[in-house]
């Protein structure tokens, strides 16, 4: 029972962190230690499901499913499901009445949490200095891919066609699956952002129906090619994440002018302290992970 009420607030987290344009929900999988678990049970659960609906091989499709992590699974969707419906509203008025305070708690979390995919692909296999510098390279080209990315201007879509709308779940979802970047965040570079998060709160079925299936559209492709590059390419997969997770810092700065940076204002001792207590929370959460499952990263999905 403590187990699953574990997972539970696990799945609250990261879906109250996805309702957060530039924090990744995948990020914060990769924190409580479970990104790995869950990517293997939703590969395990949708090539269920396909060999069942397409090959009608009830035998393989069962045994494919016996693999999912159920008791992680069903309660970190619970938690997710329920932070999405009953926290969307307070998150999104707390980010709008104070958004400097929560980009600066969002940059110290996201920041903090750049040592798991560091500490992981160290994990992953024995390395040289040829390798490292290798390693360093894809970080920062991947990192500056994403830093440039993220300085797009947003655009502003009013009542989006039904092709739009499942077409964002299919990207979203596809962001919620890889650490560093962020579905709300992408949503709200293509202008989708607002009517999402206003269809949550409204509980607009239709909109949520044609967002849904063009998420389980998005998920069923980007699962399975991550599974297998966790699995036959593990430390460039990690290492490219970093460089998303890196990247993805450029959306969290709190003195920003539209796409322009700018320095910190007089009143920096506020943002500064939620900056440092954010860092401070996920490097809790890392180190009871680590106590924990000390070698967590060796966990391999099959």
């Amino acid at each position: 029972m403590r187990s699953r009420l574990g997972n539970t607030l696990y799945g609250a987290l990261i879906g109250l962190v996805e309702l957060v344009p530039g924090v990744s929900g995948g990020t914060v999988a990769l924190v409580l230690g479970v990104f790995d678990r869950l990517v293997a049970s939703a590969n395990h659960l949708i090539g269920g499901l396909v060999q069942l609906a397409v090959q009608r091989d009830r035998h393989s499709a069962g045994r494919r499913l016996a693999r999912v992590e159920w008791a992680l699974v069903l309660p970190l969707a619970v938690g997710m499901f329920l932070a999405l419906f009953i926290l969307s509203k307070p998150l999104h008025t707390f980010v709008d009445t104070q958004p400097m305070i929560s980009s600066s708690l969002f940059l110290g979390m996201v920041s903090a949490s750049l040592l798991v995919p560091i500490t992981m692909a160290r994990e992953a296999g024995p390395s040289t200095a040829i390798s490292r510098l290798g390693g360093s390279v894809v970080v920062l080209a991947v990192a500056a891919a994403v830093f440039l990315l993220l300085a797009l201007p947003s655009l502003e879509v009013e009542n989006p066609p039904g092709w739009v709308v499942a077409l964002s779940g299919s990207v979203a979802v596809c962001a919620l699956a890889l650490p560093g970047l962020s579905g709300s965040f992408i949503l709200l570079t293509f202008g989708m952002y607002e009517p999402t998060l206003e269809a949550v709160s409204t509980r607009d079925g239709g909109y949520l129906a044609l967002f849904g299936a063009g998420a389980a559209f998005g998920l069923v492709s980007v699962v399975q090619v991550l599974a297998y590059l966790l699995r036959a390419h593990r430390r460039a997969t990690l290492l490219a994440a970093t460089g998303l997770i890196l990247g993805s810092l450029r959306a969290l700065w709190p003195w920003q002018d539209g796409s322009a940076l700018l320095p910190p204002g007089d009143a920096w001792a506020g943002p500064l302290l939620a900056c440092l207590g954010g860092a401070a929370l996920v490097l809790l959460l890392w180190w009871r992970e680590r106590r924990s499952v000390p070698t967590a990263a060796s966990v391999t999905p099959s």
